[in-house]
């Protein structure tokens, strides 16, 4: 189904693969394109000619300037927060602030919808566009009325993905957006650029999501495209519906690529006209050469409907393979995911599922900016027509994902086929994404087309003895086994007529309801804070020495974004710090707030002018001295510190940073980091991400490292550092960090972003 080429390789013409081999030149020869050197081809891709459209920096530095931005209201609250702080006026470019995470409003009082009316005297404020609750996930929303072929789009969210309109869109935590809205630049290195090559034709019954998970199979665990931009092409892409490109594209995330584009034809121009934005379509395509640094080959004619089982999207198997063989795979499964839960109380039972009859699930649930599109609905439907989901526990939502759709399936019938089926229709909501709606039973196994089925997401506490479990699946697939009471089946295994309706965009709901503000900023506007709504604590600059004590130890492959602060009902309190912080790693190590709160007690006391060396950590700093014999104890920031092997992947929420630093962390200690925007994290809270062979250390270690600031402030990039045991031994050891720009550097040593703007930089 998917292939691999990693020498990389040239694109002649748009559809001729040449393998970078020794056979390269001579074939390169016959088409007449040997006198091209492979640095000028790099140059012929589309994602190289976007970024050197929106680089203000040099061709290899990239500084980008974006088009537009979005952010949801679990991230737009801080953002707005964090940019008034550092001096924000308006909104220099359009910046859509949706409301699709917190709108059920379900906990925490007025606090959610408190956040949501703090968004609209924003967006009134600063000039800025508002989607009211229920109207249209924030995807879903940039899709429809802000892509544009050849532009860049920023969003404070993982999934920020419309590459298949021509688009090339990142996902970010916050403080990324708060530079764009000072006007400040993004900046990275030239990312490498990765072919995909599709060919073939998807069989009927096969849907996005299968492409997209076949591929997420195939390059997450090998890191293949870590970090760097998908470029789609090959003749396959012509087979496509538009939405059935969106789906793949936005899922394109769990990858850990850094963005995606796609060449663009007559289908997506209908696309822009059928939005009325014809003026927002233009033909794309790589050069006559083009040079990738790798490939991933995609024959559509041979995916299979898959399914990625917990508790990662990477974790896939086709649905055919898995009913063969189930016991086999479930129990391999179980042992896994029990390991990674690492909590004795805790056992994750999937074995039970099987039955005479098939593999029998609990839920099926059809969400988001994934799953929740047009055509996906509309095939699910069909799949439904005239079927019944049972009357047994087997139940079945979904999430139209704008309600322009919405209106779309309840003109054309399909609403009423879902829901004459036994499925429940809900409004344009993200929840089942990440456990805010639709939390199964404990023991439960829910079949999902969403985006993510790491631990918990589904809503689930372990702490409180909870386990439930979600599998991802196309919204094809998941109708199949609905149709069948819950028995998992793959849609390829019905015969199903798919009417393949046309959709007719109407932007009715959205002339009426959402507010576009861009370019009419009301500076007289008050902002409406609510009581829950709070600044962010002040933070002190990066002192000359630093002691840190290890907080957590976390010795899983991947740690993800969710394990260092949780989703679902957590999101009701991302507009207050404090209270937020109160739930870091709550659902992987329970004891870590109370140790990082006892350590951020010596740094309060050195800021109130305390002296630490004289206090509880005399001992400490008798061992400080002797390996720094002018030690300024006044000059040692004392702070916390999380080591993990591999941490961030996942969500692009700035939390999973900023809490850590609100509890008075200072650092992480990894093997390697999951995504660029973890890292980013860290370094605009003014974290140092520091890099060790190994996570070998124990909670209660203290580490020391000597001439921080003026190692941070030369530029270099190795930090000798000295591990101090709870026997009080000593060893000496060697911490690296990566490459940083001047101005994260800059960001390291005034504290955290906010700093940085506040010392007028």
């Amino acid at each position: 189904m998917v292939e691999l080429l990693k020498n990389g390789a040239y694109l002649a013409y748009g559809n001729t693969l040449i393998e970078d081999n020794e056979n390269a030149p001579a074939q390169l020869k016959s088409l007449g394109k040997d006198g091209i050197s492979k640095e000028d081809a790099k140059r012929q891709t589309m994602a190289y000619s976007i970024l050197s459209a929106h680089n203000t920096g040099s061709e290899d530095n990239l500084k980008i300037k974006f088009d537009a931005m979005a952010s949801h209201d679990i991230t737009y609250v801080g953002i707005i927060q964090t940019a008034r702080a550092s001096g924000l006026e308006k909104f220099p470019i359009p910046y859509v602030l949706t409301n699709c995470h917190n709108s059920l409003c379900a906990v925490g009082g007025t606090i959610n919808e408190d956040d949501h009316v703090f968004g609209l005297s924003a967006a009134e404020k600063y000039g800025g566009i508002y989607v009211p609750a229920h109207i249209a996930v924030i995807h879903s929303y940039m899709r429809e009325m802000m892509s544009g072929c050849g532009k860049m789009i920023l969003g404070s969210d993982s999934h920020t993905r419309y590459g298949a309109l021509g688009t090339m869109a990142i996902g970010e935590g916050g403080p990324e957006l708060v530079k764009q809205l000072l006007c400040r630049t993004y900046d990275i290195k030239r990312p490498e650029v990765v072919a995909v090559y599709m060919s073939g034709k998807p069989k009927q019954g096969v849907g996005p999501q299968d492409v997209a998970l076949a591929i997420i199979g195939a390059v997450f665990a090998n890191g293949f495209v870590k970090n760097k931009v998908l470029e789609f092409v090959g003749d396959g892409i012509a087979n496509l519906p538009i939405e059935f490109r969106n789906g793949i594209d936005v899922m394109t995330t769990e990858t850990t690529c850094l963005s995606s584009i796609w060449i663009t034809d007559d289908e997506t121009k209908r696309y822009f006209d059928m939005h009325k934005r014809s003026e927002d379509y233009k033909k794309l395509a790589p050069g006559a050469l083009a040079y990738y640094d790798g490939v991933v080959k995609v024959d559509l004619s041979r995916i299979e409907p898959m399914i990625a089982l917990p508790f990662h999207p990477s974790n896939t198997y086709t649905i055919r393979n898995l009913i063969d063989n189930a016991g086999d795979i479930l129990r391999e499964v179980e042992k896994t995911a029990t390991e990674q839960l690492d909590n004795p109380n805790i056992k994750v039972s999937l074995t039970d599922k099987i039955t005479p009859a098939g593999i029998r699930v609990d839920q099926g649930v059809i969400a988001g900016c994934a799953g929740g599109t047009f055509d996906n609905l509309c095939a699910a439907a069909d799949i439904l027509a005239g079927q019944s989901t049972g009357s047994g526990a087997f139940t079945l939502s979904a999430y139209p994902a704008s309600q322009p759709a919405y209106i779309e399936l309840v003109r054309n019938g399909a609403a009423a086929k879902l829901m004459e089926a036994g499925v429940t229709l809900r409004t344009a909501f993200c929840g089942p994404c990440f456990g805010a709606g639709d939390v199964p039973a404990n023991g439960g196994l829910s079949i999902r087309h969403s985006t993510r089925n790491f631990p918990n997401r589904e809503g689930s506490k372990p702490g409180n003895g909870q386990i439930a479990s979600v599998a991802l699946m196309d919204a094809r697939s998941i109708a199949a086994t609905a149709s069948r009471g819950g028995i998992l089946t793959p849609a390829t295994e019905l015969e199903v007529e798919y009417t393949n309706p046309a959709y007719h965009f109407d932007s009715t709901v959205y002339d009426h309801r959402v507010y576009k503000g861009y370019g009419n900023a009301k500076s007289e506007t008050e902002l409406r804070i609510g009581p829950n709504i709070a600044d962010w604590p002040v933070m002190s600059e990066l002192t000359d020495d630093m002691l840190l004590k290890v907080a957590s130890v976390i010795n899983d492959p991947v740690t993800t974004t969710d394990e260092l602060i949780p989703s679902g009902e957590t999101s009701s309190y991302r507009s207050n710090p404090l209270k937020l912080a109160e739930f870091a790693l709550s659902r992987k190590d329970p004891a870590y707030v109370g140790r990082a709160k006892e350590v951020q007690k010596f740094e309060k006391a050195r800021e109130n002018g305390d002296d630490n060396s004289k206090g509880e950590l005399a001992d400490i700093f008798t061992k400080l001295a002797a390996i720094k014999t002018d030690i300024d104890p006044m000059k040692v920031g004392v702070g916390s510190v999380v080591c993990a092997r591999k941490p961030g992947d996942g969500s692009a929420r700035e939390q999973a940073a900023s809490c850590q630093k609100v509890l008075g962390g200072w650092a992480n200690i990894a093997v390697e980091y999951a995504t660029k925007r973890y890292r980013s994290n860290l370094i605009n809270w003014g974290m140092l991400p520091f890099i060790f062979d190994d996570v070998d250390f124990e909670v209660g270690d203290n580490i020391f490292v000597p001439n921080v600031r003026a190692t941070v402030e030369a530029a270099k990039y190795e930090f000798p550092a000295y591990v101090i045991k709870a026997d009080g031994g000593v060893k000496e050891i060697t911490l690296r960090m990566g490459e940083l720009t001047d101005d994260e550097r800059k960001i390291i040593l005034c504290g955290c972003l906010i700093n940085y703007y506040k010392d007028g930089n």
